[in-house]
C-alpha cells in the first residue's frame, strides 16, 4: 500500500447520495425545499451511511430546466436560502462525516445570464465570444441535439444579436465557448469560489459537450481540448488536494477511458482529468440483463471494462436524476427493455430512455428490488444513490419529462409526505400518488421496521464500507458457473476478497464454483466463505470447490476467510 492509499482517496469507498434541494425538505413551508430543511435532514443521511452528498444545481436560475439554466454561477437561488445557509449545511454535513459536492454546469448558461444578455446586444461586447455565434446558419449535425422532442436544431437565430447561437440543449441554454481562455478563467473562478466555501468537488455536467471544438475567434485554443480538463483538475487539486471531479461521460468505454487522463496504457499511473466517471455502459447492460433474466450482458460488460488509472474510480448506479438512458443498446435491445419495464409510451422519453424508478419497473417485487441494490453495492466502484431510492420511492408519470422522478421526498404518511406544510398547489412538484405514495412509502415508517427497504439499504452501505475490496478492486473477476441467470463475481484487493452471487431469475439455483487459490492440502483447515448479509458459512474443499445455494432473485456476499485471518466478519 502506498502512503496516498488512505483518506485522501476517500472516493474509493464512498457512498454518494444525490438530491435536489428544491424537492428534499421545505423548512419555511413555502412549498419549495430549502437548505435549512436539508440541514435538518442530514442525520437521516448519516444514519444511512452516506459519506458524500451531491447537490443538484442550487444556483440562481430561471428554472426552465430544473436549475440547469444558471443565471449566476456564484450565487444561491433565493428560494433555497443564501450562501450562509449553504455554509451552515456544509459545516453540519462535515460534522457528520459527509463531504458535499456541487453540480458544475459548464456547457451552457441561461439566456438570462448577464454574460449572454451583454453578448447578444453587440458584436463588440466583451462577452460576445463567451458563446458560439454564426452569421449564417451552419449545417445541422445529425444526432447532436440532446432533446430531439423539444429542439429540432442546434442553432437559433437571435434578432437582437443578428446572428445564430448554438445550443446543444434547449434554445434558452446557449452553449458557452469553453475554447475561449476567458471563459475558462471565469469557470476556474467558479470552482475556486465554491471550493473555498467548503465543497469537496464537483459533479461535472455533460463533459464531452463542453470539450467539443467551439473555436470562433483567433484567440480560442482548442488544439488539445483535454488539456482544459487537465488544467481544471490541476487547479482544483491545488485548492483542495482531495477534491474530486465526478464526470457525466456517456460514451462507449474506449472513448470514455480518455476522460480519466493519461497513463502508460495498463492503468497503473495517476489519472489527471476526471476522478470518477459514471458507468453508463454497465448500467444499461444491467437493465438488459434484468429484462432477459440472463446475467450474460452484464458479465460480458464487466469483463470488458477498460483499465483505469489507480487513483480513478467508476461510479456505479441504478438510477439518476435524468431519464434512464438506454442509448448505448441496440434498437432491438432497447425494445426488450422497453417491453419489460416501460411498455407504455408515457413511460419512455426521447425514444432512448425510461422516466421511471426501479420498484415500479420491477412490479414492486421486493425480492427483485433488493437483489438489484445488492448487486449495485457489490460491484467494484463507488455506488451513487438518487434520493428516495433508500425507501423504494416510485415516480409520477403525470409530471413532464424527467420531472417524473424528481418528486418531493417522502418523509412521513402525513400531508405532502412530510415534505412541506404548504398547500399542495404551492409545492415545487406534486407528491407521488397511489401505491407508491407517502402513505405506503416513507422514511418514518421504515425507520421503525427492521425488515424495511431502508434497513436493507443501510445494511448494504455498512457492509460495503466494511469491505475495502469492493471499492479498491481494480476489476470484477467473473467466476464460471453453469447458470445463465446468475452473476458470480469476485472482488480482490491485497489480501481481502469477496465473492458475490446474484440470481436474476425467479427459480432457485445451486451454484458450483471453483476457487483455485483456495486449495489447501488434505487434512488442513479449509478456507471458509462467510456470509456478510446474513448468517451462514460454506467450506471450500481441498480442491478449491464449493457449491452455494441461491433462492429465486437471491443474492449472497461471501468473504474469503483463510485460516488465521483477522478480518472482521
Amino acid at each position: 500500500m502506498r502512503v496516498r492509499d488512505t483518506g485522501d482517496l476517500w472516493w474509493k469507498n464512498a457512498v454518494v447520495y444525490c438530491l435536489d434541494v428544491e424537492t428534499y425538505m421545505d423548512w419555511d413551508d413555502d412549498g419549495v425545499g430549502d437548505l435549512r430543511g436539508l440541514t435538518q435532514r442530514l442525520d437521516h443521511l448519516a444514519d444511512l451511511g452516506v459519506t458524500c452528498l451531491w447537490l443538484m444545481p442550487f444556483y440562481p436560475t430561471v428554472d426552465r430546466d430544473d436549475g440547469y439554466d444558471v443565471t449566476d454561477f456564484l450565487g444561491v437561488d433565493p428560494r433555497l436560502g443564501d450562501v450562509g445557509d449553504l455554509v451552515e449545511m456544509v459545516r453540519t454535513a462535515r460534522d457528520r462525516g459527509i463531504r458535499v459536492i456541487a453540480d458544475l454546469v459548464v456547457n451552457h448558461t441561461s439566456d438570462r445570464h448577464p454574460w449572454f444578455r451583454s453578448a447578444r446586444r453587440s458584436p463588440s461586447s466583451p462577452f460576445r465570444d463567451f458563446y458560439v455565434w454564426s452569421e449564417t446558419k451552419p449545417p445541422e449535425e445529425p444526432g447532436a441535439v440532446v432533446f430531439p422532442d423539444q429542439e429540432t436544431s442546434l442553432w437559433t437565430y437571435d434578432e437582437q444579436a443578428g446572428a445564430y447561437y448554438r445550443h446543444r440543449f434547449y434554445r434558452h441554454q446557449p452553449d458557452l465557448n469553453t475554447a475561449n481562455p476567458r471563459v475558462r478563467e471565469e469557470l476556474a473562478k467558479v470552482v475556486g469560489y465554491w471550493t473555498q466555501v467548503g465543497m469537496s468537488g464537483f459533479r461535472v455536467d455533460a463533459v464531452p459537450f463542453f470539450l467539443a471544438d467551439t473555436a470562433k475567434s483567433p484567440d480560442d485554443d482548442v488544439t488539445r481540448p483535454h488539456d482544459y480538463l487537465k488544467d481544471l483538475r490541476s487547479f482544483l487539486s491545488r485548492r483542495s488536494g482531495d477534491a474530486v471531479l465526478m464526470g457525466e461521460v456517456n460514451l462507449p468505454y474506449a472513448e470514455q477511458r480518455r476522460f480519466f487522463g493519461d497513463d502508460d496504457g495498463d492503468g497503473t499511473s495517476d489519472g489527471n482529468e476526471l476522478t470518477l466517471q459514471f458507468d453508463f455502459v454497465g448500467m444499461q447492460q444491467l437493465y438488459l440483463a434484468l429484462a432477459r433474466r440472463d446475467a450474460t450482458p452484464l458479465a460480458t460488460t464487466l469483463a470488458s471494462r477498460p483499465p483505469i488509472p489507480r487513483d480513478a474510480q467508476w461510479a456505479t448506479f441504478v438510477r439518476n436524476h435524468d431519464e434512464l438512458t438506454l442509448d448505448k443498446l441496440s434498437e432491438d435491445e432497447r425494445a426488450e427493455v422497453f417491453a419489460a419495464f416501460g411498455p407504455e409510451p408515457d413511460m419512455q422519453l426521447y425514444g432512448r430512455g425510461l422516466r421511471r424508478r426501479l420498484p415500479p419497473m420491477l412490479g414492486g417485487d421486493p425480492r427483485r428490488v433488493r437483489m438489484v441494490y445488492s448487486l449495485l453495492f457489490s460491484l467494484p466502484g463507488t455506488p451513487v444513490l438518487f434520493y428516495g431510492e433508500e425507501i423504494g420511492m416510485g415516480e409520477n408519470l403525470a409530471a413532464e419529462g424527467r420531472l417524473a422522478v424528481r418528486t418531493p421526498m417522502q418523509w412521513s404518511a402525513t400531508r405532502n409526505g412530510g415534505f412541506s406544510r404548504a398547500a399542495p398547489s404551492r409545492l415545487a412538484a406534486p407528491v407521488v400518488e397511489g401505491g407508491y405514495g407517502p402513505e405506503h412509502v416513507n422514511v418514518d415508517d421504515q425507520r421503525r421496521d427492521p425488515g424495511s427497504m431502508l434497513a436493507f439499504v443501510s445494511t448494504l452501505v455498512r457492509r460495503y464500507r466494511e469491505s475495502p475490496e469492493l471499492g479498491w478492486a481494480r476489476e470484477a473477476e467473473i467466476l464460471e458457473q453453469p447458470h445463465a441467470s446468475v452473476l458470480a463475481h469476485r472482488c480482490t484487493w491485497e489480501d481481502a476478497s469477496v465473492v458475490a452471487l446474484h440470481n436474476l431469475a425467479p427459480d432457485a439455483a445451486s451454484v458450483p464454483l471453483r476457487l483455485d487459490d483456495c486449495r489447501v492440502p488434505d487434512g488442513s483447515e479449509p478456507v471458509r466463505l462467510v456470509d456478510l448479509l446474513e448468517d451462514g458459512t460454506a467450506d471450500v474443499d481441498a480442491r478449491g470447490r464449493v457449491t452455494l445455494e441461491l433462492p429465486g432473485y437471491g443474492y449472497r456476499w461471501l468473504r474469503v476467510v483463510r485460516p488465521g485471518s483477522r478480518r472482521l466478519l
